[in-house]
């Protein structure tokens, strides 16, 4: 029980990062182009976890093959496309849009089991999908009547997201966690600088005078060491020591730390459709982890203690 106490604060921690950084990422690519943003970021977080390997889990060199670097690869593709949008799409859209837009992945992810895995998709999942997308409906359309091009770019973003949880679903049982992140997180590195050195000016991620801006350096130090090298090990370790629909309830809070975060910080304040397009958004992803059973135990649990405290009375 302590275990799981201790797993779950620390992956609701990690969930306020994953929130906060969306902020953070907005501030930095200020004065950074995005995809030099992240190609700096991502070779920090694989450099880290490359370091973590050689002092403390040298023996998992021998675990490196060819079939664990395809599979690396594989979602390092799916993560860096969906990183690039995401940042890109920052410049054009809000923090707490961009969060509530992002957490669609989880959504998604039951149908692309589906589409690509096979799984079963439950009727819980078909409800939360509808919903998000109400949501999604609600909280991106503006006064013309139309989306912005940074709310569909971070859509794009979580289809991405999405597309990564399934393969590393798909992988991650098969190979070390480890060797497995720092090939995914070096794809995104190598990806990221070869976007920017093709159509940003690259030079700026080299420039210490950039780096050391302080919106740039503080985004620099918390994605890429807490949000993405430790958030990655963190969530692979701890993960084992809860169930997986808890994971998913604490991990549909990323959202809310973001609206919160752009609140407190930069007096973001979202209007009333939009703030029940975002509890639709965050509802439906709920429902789309949370099998109906679920649902219906925790119903008959409620009633159970209104008949309980009825009764005592």
């Amino acid at each position: 029980m302590k275990k799981q106490w201790m797993a779950d604060t620390t992956l609701f921690l990690i969930a306020f990062i994953w929130g906060a950084t969306f902020l953070v990422v907005q501030q930095a690519i200020n004065e950074l182009p995005p995809n030099a943003f992240n190609a700096v970021r991502f070779s920090i977080a694989a450099l880290f976890l490359l370091a973590i390997q050689l002092l403390f889990y040298r023996q998992q060199w021998r675990e490196w093959s060819a079939p664990l670097l395809k599979a690396g690869c594989l979602i390092g593709f799916w993560l860096c496309l969906g990183y690039g949008l995401q940042t890109v799409g920052l410049m054009y859209t809000t923090p707490s849009k961009a969060g509530f837009i992002t957490g669609l992945s989880v959504v998604l992810v039951p149908l692309f089991s589906f589409l690509i895995l096979r799984d079963r998709v439950k009727p819980s999942a078909i409800v939360g999908v509808i919903l998000a997308a109400v949501g999604l409906y609600l909280l991106t359309l503006n006064q013309t009547l139309g989306f912005n091009i940074g709310d569909i770019m971070v859509f794009g973003c979580a289809i991405c997201f999405a597309m990564q949880i399934v393969i590393t679903g798909k992988y991650s049982p098969i190979f070390p966690a480890l060797p497995l992140a720092i090939v995914q997180l070096g794809t995104v590195a190598v990806m990221s600088w070869a976007y920017a050195i093709l159509f940003e000016d690259w030079r700026r991620a080299l420039d210490p005078q950039v780096l050391l801006i302080p919106e740039v350096a503080r985004g620099l130090v918390i994605t890429s060491i807490f949000a993405t090298a430790l958030a990655f090990l963190a969530q692979t370790a701890l993960q084992k020591q809860t169930t997986t629909t808890r994971v998913a309830l604490i991990f549909a809070l990323e959202p809310v730390f973001a609206a919160v975060t752009s609140y407190l910080w930069i007096h973001e304040i979202l209007t009333g459709r939009q703030i029940f397009g975002g509890f639709l958004i965050f509802f439906g992803m709920i429902m789309a982890e949370m099998p109906i059973a679920e649902w219906v135990k925790l119903w008959m649990a409620k009633k159970q203690a209104q008949r309980e405290r009825k009764d005592s009375t």
